[in-house]
């Protein structure tokens, strides 16, 4: 009878060779033991890695992962902040003192916007032409949603006419003010490209538009450490006073100096801000700012105040572009129970779209942020599309993607604020979306000419019958926007994890 040899006996194959040499010498032998210890070290690291990993994922069955996506310059990264105002608003103090570097960018990239634009027209309003009515423009031809731009004529701003009236200067008086204040500013402007490298790290990304700067998940302490090579640990319960006092010890020794400039330029700055020309190349839609431009500049007396803190208010119109996907972490309770949510803020530019699918396979909820003020707005990547075409376009790929048929929805209709302060100016929908037609351009109409284009998207992408819960929104208004908060999580666990008896 032919015996079978046990793991362990001494005939079995794999003993035997493992088996050391007979003629193995001591520095061989001390070789083999410790190359055997590395390798039951290894793999007892990776058992122990295999263990927590499983823990982690039992731990994070019941968390949920929440994707807000959208195009760029939609409000994305502002609602993230929001939420991080309202579930964890001790991290919001501790990055306090980094959001002055962003908003002082913001200043100076905006006043060199409007000395290249003045530049381009002289300094003067001679020879620029009237806005002229609806008739006298030519209508894009319809595409996709709503429409194209054949032009290919850059966005106009959402805040591009000032209240005030317009008092045109003889052209060489208002032409040699303005030659004075480029003078003047100068050194001011030249901090620009410092201030994005600061911000950036000194990487640049094509087809950014508008010279602006994308900016990598954890940004907020390489900005300090860059600057001062360490950052400065603090508790978690760090409050705003607490990153008052801490502020000039953390702060860079460029933004301090900029600050400083700030401080001696202000005076020109609010002249050049509430010049005639400028005024009315704005009014005349050949001067084009961003809101976070608008508000910064109206606000120039407190931004240029010595020791300036950004207010959370700043934070929350403060402007710099996502790259790649930042994940934010909040404990959020629910009726006396705590859950886990992971916020995912992903670059909306379309170059970055691509890097939105890995995150798509375990979504618990989307929330898709829609500018319905920009129907007079082109994508800096191609000015041929209007945005909210190609926000439309955008959700209709969320909605028909196999992925997510099964993921909680939510559409956020966002800057109805400045929806409706573009209505009040008179400026008409039907000129940039000739589908509109001839629909009263108030204000209700056109939010609810927008909802059922994006309603209808989702009906004909819904197989599986998911309810859309769609809100009207202007994430910088703190208070509205955390009651919407407040509504999204309870509908989310509504939906969504009560199977995992959570609620």
């Amino acid at each position: 009878m032919i015996r079978t040899p046990s793991l362990y006996s001494q005939d079995d194959p794999i003993t035997a060779a493992l088996k050391p040499s007979p003629s193995e010498t001591e520095h061989e032998r001390a070789v083999r033991l410790a190359s055997e210890a590395e390798a039951k070290r290894i793999s007892e690291q990776i058992d122990d890695d295999l263990r927590e990993e499983r823990e982690r994922l039992k731990r994070r069955k019941g968390d949920v992962k929440l994707l807000l996506l959208g195009q760029a310059e939609s409000g994305k990264s502002t609602l993230q902040k929001q939420f991080q105002l309202m579930y964890n608003p001790n991290s919001l103090n501790q990055e306090r003192a980094s959001w002055t570097t962003v908003i002082y960018f913001n200043v100076v990239h905006s006043l060199k916007h409007i000395l290249a634009i003045l530049e381009n027209w002289d300094d003067s309003l001679d020879g620029v032409e009237s806005p002229g009515d609806d008739s006298s423009q030519s209508h894009s031809s319809r595409r996709g949603g709503f429409g194209g731009n054949d032009s290919g004529s850059p966005s106009p701003s959402p805040m591009d006419v000032s209240p005030s009236p317009i008092r045109l200067e003889p052209r060489d008086g208002g032409a040699v003010q303005i030659a004075n204040l480029r003078r003047r500013l100068s050194p001011l402007i030249a901090t620009d490209e410092q201030l994005a490298d600061r911000l950036s790290g000194g990487i640049t990304v094509s087809g950014s538009g508008k010279g602006s700067v994308f900016v990598r998940s954890g940004w907020q302490s390489r900005t300090v450490e860059s600057a001062l090579g360490r950052i400065r640990k603090r508790p978690s319960s760090e409050d705003e006073r607490y990153a008052r006092e801490g502020a000039d010890e953390q702060q860079d020794p460029l933004v301090k100096e900029i600050g400083r400039m700030l401080q001696l330029c202000e005076n020109d700055i609010q002249e050049l801000w509430n010049h005639p020309t400028v005024k009315g190349l704005m009014a005349k839609r050949k001067l084009k700012l961003d809101e976070w431009s608008e508000f910064f500049l109206r606000h120039i007396h407190r931004v240029a105040a010595p020791e300036y803190i950004p207010s959370t208010d700043d934070i929350l119109h403060a402007r710099i572009q996502t790259m790649g996907v930042a994940e934010h972490t909040f404990d959020v309770n629910l009726h006396g129970k705590n859950v886990t949510w992971h916020l995912f803020d992903v670059g909306g530019a379309r170059g970055q779209r691509h890097t939105w699918v890995p995150y798509f396979d375990d979504a618990n909820a989307i929330i898709f942020v829609a500018p319905v003020s920009a129907f007079d707005q082109y994508l800096e990547e191609d000015p041929r599309t209007n945005r909210i075409d190609d926000s439309l376009q955008l959700f209709t790929q969320i909605c028909s993607n196999a992925l997510l048929k099964n993921v909680h929805l939510v559409l956020f209709l966002n800057k109805t604020d400045l929806l409706r302060a573009k209505l009040d100016r008179g400026l008409r929908v039907k000129k940039y979306i000739t589908s509109f037609g001839d629909r009263s351009n108030d204000y209700e109409t056109v939010v609810q000419y927008f909802r059922a284009h994006f309603l209808q998207v989702h009906r004909k992408n819904n197989e599986n019958r998911r309810v859309l819960y769609t809100h009207f929104t202007s994430v910088v208004d703190t208070k509205a926007t955390q009651r919407i908060i407040g509504n999204v999580r309870d509908s989310i666990f509504r939906g969504y994890l009560q199977s995992a008896a959570l609620v």
